[in-house]
């Protein structure tokens, strides 16, 4: 018997069509004899309600208020769910993160799962009953609710899968697939059948928006099986139609290059003219680190007279707040600080870059033959990636895709 975490995003379960839709999906792995939990999403456009209606109160409200406003849209879903699940005949019962529970760090908005009890779970699956967990939330040792940040409930589902010992965490969304780029910008993009762990954690956190990057990281960590799927096909998660992310050696036949991915939620930063001595580095980054600005890429120009120039990259809904940290970092002595939003970050992912040369050379030149400047350049063993600006994002994507040869037959 399977046991298989199912996952529906918001526009999988945006309108009660969606949803009775989503639990026919149920019903059939139902019927196949499978174990299935199922976690749920906000309806389509409810999470950003809620949190418009927290701003419209006030612009600096309590974290923790926050996180009980927000999370009660997919205790909504959860509650429709089990609801559509009962009409066609399952068993199903809707459990609350704080009813599992599912516990977590007291950092609220960005909350982190700590553990997750799982003995009533398995009771009830054992028992033939369909679990529907709310994605997206839990609680903290006072017993306050808590939410794990925007696109969480990917997180939610992968734990849950991993806790449970889950033979596979099916993610069931608007696109049937992981593809090697944006089909918006490339319409050569060709679905890939199964990526690694790693490659996807990279493009993940590069600009993919298919998966969240914490989901990745904890799938790799406990070897669960993450299939990526559409929810509007008639196949189920158990016919494997969809992406499946999985180890390394499961992979029979590796490409030099996967995927092409790019994000436009950047903002380059440069700290102009602060003295090149031992540890100034540590000066600039770590007031950051405590105020939780997720810092990027980095560059540090050639030292000319004792000072230096720092360049980093931060996500642009953080620019403010990583300025006023460096403002307030008295600690810190620089000429100007400089702000760019009109950049985007471009990435060329492949474990195949682990054994072959010139993949480098040949994001460089096809970026020189479209005159595109580059503007930052960060590496790792199977991923490059520049900044370039803006306007050139859709030039880069599609002619970098063309010119690792992943374009569809």
């Amino acid at each position: 018997m399977t046991l298989i975490v199912a996952k529906f995003g918001g526009t999988s379960v945006a309108d009660i069509a969606r949803i009775e839709r989503a639990a026919e999906k149920i019903v059939k792995e139902t019927e196949q004899g499978n174990k299935v939990v199922v976690v749920v999403s906000a309806m389509s456009g409810v999470t950003n309600q809620l949190v418009d209606y927290c701003g419209q109160i006030s612009s600096m409200y309590d974290v923790r208020e926050y996180d009980t406003v927000v999370s009660s849209g997919e205790q909504i879903t959860s509650g429709l769910m089990a609801l559509a699940l009962q009409k066609r005949g399952v068993t199903a019962r809707s459990w609350l993160g704080w009813q599992i529970p599912i516990k977590t760090n007291a950092i609220h908005g960005k909350a982190r799962i700590e553990s997750i009890d799982t003995d009533e779970l398995h009771k009830r699956l054992n028992a033939g009953e369909v679990a529907v967990v709310p994605g997206f939330q839990g609680v903290t040792a006072l017993n306050r609710i808590s939410t794990l940040g925007r696109g969480g409930s990917d997180t939610t589902a992968v734990a849950l899968a991993a806790a449970l010992q889950a033979d596979r965490c099916d993610i069931y969304t608007d696109v049937d697939g992981v593809y090697t780029a944006d089909p918006r910008i490339v319409p050569n993009a060709r679905k890939i059948n199964k990526i690694a762990y790693e490659e996807m954690l990279e493009l993940a956190s590069l600009g993919s928006k298919v998966l969240q990057t914490r989901s990745v990281e904890m799938g790799a960590k406990s070897g669960v099986p993450i299939q990526v799927l559409s929810s509007f096909g008639d196949e189920i998660g158990s016919a494997l139609k969809g992406t499946l992310v999985t180890t390394e050696d499961k992979i029979v036949e590796q490409e030099l290059v996967s995927g092409i991915a790019h994000s436009r939620d950047e903002a380059k930063i440069t700290v102009v003219k602060v003295k090149d001595v031992p540890g100034v580095a540590a000066r600039l980054f770590d007031p950051l680190a405590e105020a939780s600005v997720n810092v990027d890429m980095i560059v540090q120009n050639i030292s000319a007279e004792g000072f230096t120039d720092m360049t980093f990259t931060v996500p642009r809904g953080e620019v403010e707040l990583a300025v006023k940290t460096i403002k307030e970092n008295v600690d810190l002595q620089y000429n100007d600080l400089i702000v760019d939003n009109n950049v985007a970050k471009i990435s060329v992912v492949g474990i195949g870059m682990k054994s072959h040369a010139g993949v480098a050379n040949k994001m460089f030149k096809t970026l020189a033959e479209k005159n595109i400047n580059i503007l930052v350049i960060s590496t790792s063993e199977i991923k490059i990636s520049v900044l370039v600006e803006d306007d050139y994002t859709e030039l880069a994507v599609r002619s970098l895709h063309a010119a690792y040869g992943l374009d569809a037959a």
